[in-house]
């Protein structure tokens, strides 16, 4: 009885909740998916309906299995880039085999708990992973925007500025309806009314008419297959994760909620798999979208499948009136989407915050915009924040010598790693240099501990230039982790040396 009632208390919260919002926004969004979805599949070098399929696919299927209620996943940049050797080289069914595998990978990444890495990403490179992000999106408008190309002249100009308007303006007169929503329909009314000279939707490809159906990838089974798309497959996973990980953390703090990052990650691997079995290319969440339904009030599942679900009653049935859909619509929709997404509070905090966290933020951010890599963005973010810590680390211990009747007394507070080594090994003698130079030497190590190799070696490098200068050396106060670790690590010939564990 317990378990029923929690299951209809979490279908209520994250489907019934607020229905009709959800519904509206999740319309918005369907409309944002198709140019993003038709020029994902260009770049990845398939046809159209391929990243169309997708979107529609994984929007649905991760609505049930993901663990981010109000997150939208579709196609995405960051797998199409991956795979363009991989359907130039051998086809698009061997892109449909990868993307089967992508979310197999994915899925065994879920039961490994990876999802635990994010734990390692810090504020900063979120940070700078989300302004890059925004900077990718105003900059993937800008075709629609610089004089000179095909389609681009005052009117572009004008109707974008009137979307904006009316996205940033209508709200003030009602809520009730996405301003979004409102902006596509009354631009859209006025291009087809007066028959306005900008680009529409079907400019950017052919809408399919017809609806996905179920096929096996046609790729011989075989370890060779298998050995052609393993790779692409678990950079895809990997890069997919990623991105939908940064994206649930960014939703979380939007709406002040919390998300099952591990039930997320078997999520997005089903999603995969099912859009791959319908013709669909491989996905992730996409911030952008995630933006767009958050900021025209969708917060749960309903939104997201509201999305893949309309996307899909708009090619099949009203395909010929989505394609006169003007793009000027849709590009003020994702500037608003490109502001609202920028966190413009790291500007001034540049000048408030540690030296260390804006560098590891700006990184992120000139690394994600120049290659158009978020995956490299994050790791370089992630290296120079391991890199920062551990230099602020390996100064937190001190040395304090105490002479005493017979003995010299070495205690060693804080904690010592291959970082802080070197600084380790100069505070610790030799003895011989004091005026009052004992001969017995006693290293106190019991408020110390020794994270990893490099510390018992340089320890073992103390105490034997200790020897070397003729002093009885003892090493006591390890505590068992570092004392295993000693046992384990050390070097065999320890002449000289007597260590003592510290008591319990």
């Amino acid at each position: 009885m317990t378990q029923t009632a929690t299951f209809a208390d979490t279908f209520r919260r994250d489907w019934l909740a607020q229905p009709r919002a959800d519904i509206l926004a999740g319309i918005v969004v369907a409309l944002a998916l198709i140019p993003e979805a038709i020029g994902f599949a260009l770049i990845a070098g398939v046809d159209p309906s391929v990243g169309l399929y997708a979107s529609v696919a994984i929007a649905m299927v991760i609505a049930f299995t993901g663990g981010r209620p109000g997150m939208i996943s579709a196609a995405t940049a960051a797998v199409a880039v991956v795979v363009i050797p991989l359907v130039r080289d051998h086809g698009v069914e061997y892109l449909f085999a990868a993307t089967i595998l992508m979310g197999i990978f994915q899925g065994i990444a879920a039961i490994l708990r990876l999802n635990l890495l994010m734990q390692f990403v810090s504020r900063s490179v979120i940070t700078g992973f989300v302004n890059a992000l925004a900077i990718l999106i105003f900059m993937a408008q800008l075709p629609q925007l610089l004089p000179g190309n095909e389609g681009v002249g005052p009117w572009t100009w004008a109707m974008v500025a009137l979307g904006l308007g009316i996205i940033y303006g209508f709200p003030r007169i009602t809520k009730v309806v996405p301003s979004p929503l409102v902006a596509i329909v009354l631009l859209t009314a006025a291009a087809i009314y007066w028959g306005l000279p900008v680009n529409n939707v079907a400019g950017a490809g052919e809408l399919p008419s017809g609806l996905p159906s179920f096929a096996i990838p046609d790729v011989p089974l075989t370890w060779e297959t298998l050995k052609i798309i393993a790779p692409y497959s678990a950079t895809m996973a990997a890069v997919g994760l990623l991105e939908s990980f940064l994206t649930a953390q960014i939703v979380d703090d939007m709406t002040h909620t919390d998300s099952n990052k591990q039930r997320e990650g078997a999520g997005q691997g089903i999603a995969n798999i099912v859009a791959a079995f319908f013709g669909g290319m491989g996905g992730c969440a996409m911030i952008g979208q995630s933006v767009i339904n958050v900021a025209s009030g969708g917060r749960g599942r309903l939104s997201t499948f509201t999305a893949g679900a309309f996307l899909l009653f708009l090619l099949t049935v009203l395909g010929p009136y989505v394609g006169q859909v003007p793009m000027p619509a849709l590009v003020a929709v994702m500037i608003m989407v490109s502001i609202g997404t920028f966190s413009w509070n790291s500007i001034p905090n540049l000048r408030r915050h540690p030296a260390s966290s804006s560098i590891v933020m700006l990184a992120t951010v000139v690394v994600v915009v120049w290659t158009h890599d978020l995956a490299m963005g994050v790791l370089v973010g992630v290296l120079l924040s391991g890199i920062f810590f551990a230099q602020k680390v390996k100064n937190l211990f001190t040395v304090e010598r105490v002479r005493r009747p017979h003995s010299a007394v070495y205690i060693v507070t804080g904690e010592i790693f291959f970082a802080s080594v070197e600084k380790f090994q100069d505070m610790l003698g030799p003895e011989s240099q004091y005026e009052d130079a004992a001969h017995n030497v006693v290293v106190d190590v019991s408020k110390a501990h020794f994270w990893d190799i490099s510390a018992i070696g340089a320890l073992e490098k103390v105490v034997e230039r200790m020897r070397r200068n003729g002093r009885h050396t003892r090493v006591v106060g390890l505590n068992k982790a570092s004392a295993d670790l000693f046992d384990k690590y050390a070097l065999e010939d320890r002449t000289g040396l007597e260590l003592g564990l510290a008591p319990h």
